[in-house]
């Protein structure tokens, strides 16, 4: 079954680039046929070339972005975006998320819709959609949240998952928190899972693990396309009796959203280091996954700093706070193991019932999928798929500020003008904030 992405904006275009550069690297250095194989039908077809064409919607207001990402995919051979599979016009949406989805969006909805109907008739078989967006500005978040809207309507019974890239903390654009807010309070209605990447977490790791001392967002890109590749290569489930996953958007989902008011997951890896210290490192199954359980339930989002005074509590202890160092509670966790020896691993670590909400048992809330077959050049590597409290943190700031601003009437007239009113905005505060709430009380 097939992946169709559509992506949107400067950063769904770029991420997406890099998704599917990491993704066909892997698979061409694949050691089995058969993952070779199911890889390349999930996210890839073929032209009457034979080429492998991405199985990929191109979409931006602004045309620079999407040309640059359609010449590296061809300047790579090994593949390539489809010739008519892109739209653009030469304005944007200027960082508002009202004129993307109320003016862009509308008025070029019919073509958009038609070139996804062709790259879905090209599969055979769909396992879902994913929309690949930014969250700060405006054609990623007002053109990705109405094109969402589209896909829901279209394909009431595929699955449909958003990737939002969140902004710095410290600001990409002024009203980005009025973008963020708008977008997830709307996308919480349509997706059936919302992956989130934070650019602060990206760029330590940039910075931390992999050494980059002049850091880029191509830099940025790299990492999330890795840690979203490692999610969506095939792999192996408990009952898969030794054929590769068929679904992998809808196993996500069947994994990890088990109620419609807890939809939003996080993603770690391990190990993330510097390409040319690859070769001379060694890891065990049981310090990798070690670690990795320690980083969920600190909410260490990479080994480096992993505070080892948080433990797993009983449910009395556990404490809730959004500040200060505070246990993790999941509510469902996917563990992905790719790599040599991947069936001596002993995963019972992340079975305990202390990680997880009481009202549902750990049988029910832990998935595991493995691959023997290396991943992007590590000999041994996990990650990590969390529906949990690890964003809470951003998810409260980000509320906390757009309200701030809102109650002096900042820029709201920007987006009036457009058609989004005082009570669109009171309403998105309002389910963002019950959002906030639900994960604050996982227990």
């Amino acid at each position: 079954m097939s992946v169709v992405t559509v992506q949107l904006g400067q950063c769904g275009n770029q991420v997406g680039q890099e998704l599917y550069d990491v993704i066909c690297c892997d698979a061409q250095q694949g050691q089995r046929k058969p993952y070779c194989k199911a890889s390349c039908e999930r996210f890839f077809r073929q032209n009457t070339r034979g080429d492998l064409v991405a199985r990929a919607v191109l979409i931006d207001m602004e045309p620079k972005v999407i040309n640059r990402s359609m010449r590296k995919a061809a300047e790579s051979g090994r593949w390539t975006y489809g010739e008519a599979s892109h739209f653009s016009q030469k304005q944007g949406s200027g960082n508002n998320w009202a004129n993307g989805f109320c003016v862009h969006g509308p008025r070029h909805r019919e073509v958009v819709e038609e070139l996804v109907r062709r790259e879905v008739e090209h599969c055979d078989r769909v396992s879902g959609l994913m929309a690949l967006m930014s969250v700060a500005g405006g054609t990623g978040s007002g053109v990705g949240t109405y094109v969402t809207q589209c896909l829901r309507d279209t394909y009431p019974k595929s699955f449909v998952v958003n990737h939002l890239t969140w902004p710095y903390e410290a600001g990409e654009v002024i009203v980005q928190n009025y973008n963020s807010a708008l977008t997830l309070s709307h996308l919480y209605q349509l997706s059936d899972a919302v992956l989130v990447h934070e650019n602060d977490t990206v760029h330590r790791i940039c910075s931390r693990l992999l050494r980059i001392k002049h850091i880029s967002f191509s830099d940025v890109n790299k990492v999330i396309a890795h840690q979203l590749g490692s999610v969506l290569q095939p792999a192996l489930t408990a009952d898969s009796q030794g054929v590769y996953s068929r679904s992998p958007v809808g196993e996500l989902v069947g994994a990890l959203v088990c109620h419609p008011e807890y939809k939003l997951l996080s993603v770690s890896t391990i190990p993330q280091m510097p390409t040319s210290s690859i070769a001379y490192s060694a890891f065990s199954w049981p310090g990798l996954l070690k670690h990795l359980r320690q980083m969920l339930i600190s909410n260490s989002r990479m080994e480096e700093g992993i505070d080892w005074q948080v433990s797993a509590p009983s449910g009395a202890e556990r404490s809730r706070s959004l500040t200060g160092s505070s246990f993790n509670t999941s509510l469902a966790n996917l563990l992905i193991l790719r790599g040599k020896d991947v069936y001596s691993a002993e995963t019972g670590g992340f079975e305990d019932p202390a990680l997880y909400t009481s009202w549902l048992s750990p049988d029910a809330a832990f998935t595991s999928w493995k691959s023997p077959v290396p991943f992007n050049k590590y000999e041994k590597s996990a990650t990590l798929v969390s529906n949990s409290q690890a964003l809470l943190r951003p998810l409260d700031n980000m509320v906390r500020n757009a309200w701030n601003m809102f109650a002096s009437r900042a820029y709201v007239h920007q987006y009036v003008r457009f058609g989004i009113s005082e009570e669109d905005f009171l309403d998105s505060f309002t389910s963002l904030e019950q959002l906030v709430s639900s994960y604050s009380q996982l227990c």
